[in-house]
């Protein structure tokens, strides 16, 4: 798939760029990023110019997964990292997905990872035809949790050991969303009709 481009009223979301590499990387030296999502640990230089080098555009182009870098519009810095994953389940009479993030500590607390994950969300379902999106965490990511909360997700349960963690199963959380449990978006002002849930706009990216 060609890369996309995404816009939320505070923020970009765009797929990671090779120049992305030092901020990706001192965000993942903060210790809650590697305790609670997959990346290595320790994460060296290296790690992150291969993520955004290497993994990224590979994930794009075989249509595996789509990782976003969330940027400010204001100032361009990276807020985050939000993907959908597990994308090919979405070639089966299931089409799920999976959402997956994480936030920049100087960035929490501001709630930029709910507002981009809406677009995101939103995009998975109107133009890739996702019918059902999962989110994972492992058992006592709360900040994870609230988040996947605030978006809708419905909670299903733990799944037990599920995970490896470190040489360590673990126990994860599984919650979903569908297309139905979306509000409806307000019309924009000046608008007498009734804007589409599923009307997100997006820009292709160049290049």
């Amino acid at each position: 798939m060609k890369p996309v481009t995404l816009a939320t009223e505070r923020l970009v979301l765009r797929p990671f760029e090779p120049s992305d590499a030092p901020a990706v990387h001192a965000a993942c030296q903060e210790p809650d990023i590697p305790r609670w999502t997959s990346v290595p640990s320790p994460y060296g230089i290296e790690d992150a110019e291969h993520f955004v080098g290497t993994i990224v555009p590979e994930g794009w182009r075989d249509d595996t997964t789509y990782h976003f870098a969330v940027v400010s519009r204001t100032d361009g810095s990276l807020v985050g990292a939000m993907g959908l994953v597990r994308l090919d389940r979405l070639h089966t009479p299931e089409r799920q997905a999976e959402l997956g993030y994480w936030t920049a500590r100087e960035h929490r607390g501001r709630g930029y990872a709910v507002e981009a994950a809406r677009t995101v969300v939103r995009w998975g379902f109107a133009d890739l035809g996702v019918e059902r999106l999962e989110w994972h965490a492992e058992a006592g990511n709360e900040g994870s949790r609230a988040v996947a909360r605030k978006l809708g997700f419905h909670m299903e349960g733990t799944l037990r050991a599920k995970t490896v963690h470190k040489g360590t199963r673990r126990d994860v959380w599984i919650g979903s969303l569908l297309p139905s449990d979306l509000p409806e978006e307000p019309a924009p002002a000046g608008c007498t009709g009734t804007r589409r849930p599923d009307a997100t706009p997006y820009l292709p990216y160049p290049g």
